[in-house]
């Protein structure tokens, strides 16, 4: 399934929490070589991960599960105990959800330090996984309670849709430790993999994290507002990004304009690095220029669809049926937070528009957040389900099938003409051929 080697030293891990970074470091490592738990306090999650039934959409994820299951080096606990009391080393990958000031909600992550302080083995490491805020590290110490084990950072650096690969084969794996002891004994649980080590303290590892998705997130915020430029003045902005990004100072990654940035990391990172900032004296007036810019295209988006509709944005969207193609904020994964695609769909909602959707993680049975947050629209089994009929057919998420549709079938299928690209993935001069009004995001 890839080439990393599992390594020749075995090591005991526990893992708290089986969400998207627990689950994925945890089956991860135990691809590696190690002995690992995961553990939960869902009964009902921990009863399916024990069935072998993967609760995210995460490619490769489940074979890879399987896999270590059947040879015996990872099992699934509800609570941790007794996984910590043997463990040489505990991921803590617990939820940090943030405060309305951006900062992040350290409870969990202090419940779970709580819980497991009195179980630690003497030399035990403790690390933060989860996407924690600088001094976080002293928190963990505190919060365990404990002077003869070791707390330390390791943050992780997945993007969904490709967490194993990424894991796998990173660019790097950061490590923060007050020792240079500590900092070997996690850089060899990754001995099976060729990548650079970084190796510095727990603050520094802290803020790499967070620098890491800032910039990221001022990426892309900066490529739409060039799109927004190649609009007015008659360029294209897949030419424009293409020759920025061949500048090796650059580089070509994160130049594709779309709808807009969202997903479980980007908006609670970039936020809290706004917070992190003003608590120590800093106004981070570039971040927050970023996130204003992000809003910005939200609203750019909303108003193609409105003027594919031939309505203008004063006027009421009711009548109007829209198909929306994409509800997660990426594809290859099921993920609704903080959704680019979900909030402009919702906004055309609101407005008065009847919003047709079809996402290929939606079609079966709806979990309890889907059907909450997907009420506002009439799902469909197929893209071309939720076009027929429609005024305007508007591309959210760059799922591959759309790309591969018929543009004689969406004409025929549509009752008005228009289709709004959020992602660029038809070519304007085809669609356009087929009878229909194209808009992109950027191409004149």
């Amino acid at each position: 399934m890839n080439d990393s080697s599992p390594t020749t030293t075995t090591t005991r891990i526990a893992v708290i929490g089986t969400g998207y970074v627990g689950l994925t470091t945890g089956v991860c490592l135990a691809h590696l070589g190690h002995e690992v738990v995961c553990c939960d306090l869902d009964e009902r999650k921990v009863e399916q991960l024990r069935a072998g039934v993967v609760p995210i959409v995460e490619a490769g994820l489940p074979e890879l599960m399987a896999e270590v299951v059947e040879a015996g080096r990872l099992s699934f606990s509800l609570g941790s105990d007794p996984a910590v009391r043997t463990a040489d080393i505990v991921f803590l990958c617990v939820q940090t959800p943030q405060d309305e000031d951006g900062s992040a909600d350290l409870s969990y992550v202090k419940a779970a330090a709580n819980e497991i302080g009195p179980m630690l083995e003497p030399g035990a490491i403790v690390v933060n996984k989860s996407t924690v805020p600088v001094g976080s590290a002293q928190v963990v110490a505190h919060a365990l309670g404990r002077d003869d084990v070791h707390v330390a950072s390791n943050p992780e650096f997945l993007r969904e849709g490709t967490a194993v690969h990424d894991f796998l084969h990173p660019d790097r794996v950061v490590i923060g430790a007050e020792t240079a002891d500590v900092a070997a004994r996690i850089a060899a649980l990754y001995d099976g993999i060729d990548t650079k080590i970084v190796s510095t303290d727990t603050a520094s590892a802290e803020v790499i994290k967070y620098a890491a998705n800032g910039f990221l997130a001022m990426k892309l915020s900066f490529i739409n507002s060039v799109a927004a430029i190649c609009e007015q003045v008659g360029a294209d902005v897949l030419a424009v990004a293409d020759g920025v990004g061949s500048d090796e100072r650059i580089g070509s990654k994160f130049l594709r304009p779309g709808p807009g940035w969202g997903g479980s990391c980007f908006p609670k990172d970039s936020r809290a690095v706004i917070q992190i900032a003003n608590e120590y004296g800093y106004d981070f007036s570039l971040m927050r220029y970023v996130i204003q810019t992000n809003e910005e295209q939200f609203e750019r988006m909303v108003h193609k669809v409105i003027r594919g509709a031939r309505r203008s944005p004063e006027q009421s969207l009711d009548g109007v049926v829209v198909a929306a193609l994409g509800l997660t904020f990426k594809a290859g994964t099921d993920d609704l937070r903080d959704s680019p695609s979900l909030r402009i769909a919702n906004e055309l909602a609101r407005r008065g528009a009847r919003v047709k959707a079809y996402d290929p993680t939606a079609t079966g049975e709806l979990s309890a957040v889907q059907s909450e947050r997907l009420a506002a629209f009439d799902l469909c089994s197929s893209p071309i389900k939720a076009i027929e009929g429609a005024d305007v057919a508007v591309v959210l998420t760059e799922w591959p099938e759309f790309a591969a549709l018929d543009l004689e079938e969406i004409r025929t299928a549509l009752r008005g003409n228009a289709v709004v690209d959020c992602r660029n993935l038809f070519d304007p001069e085809k669609v356009r051929a087929a009878g229909l009004n194209y808009q992109g995001v950027g191409r004149s």
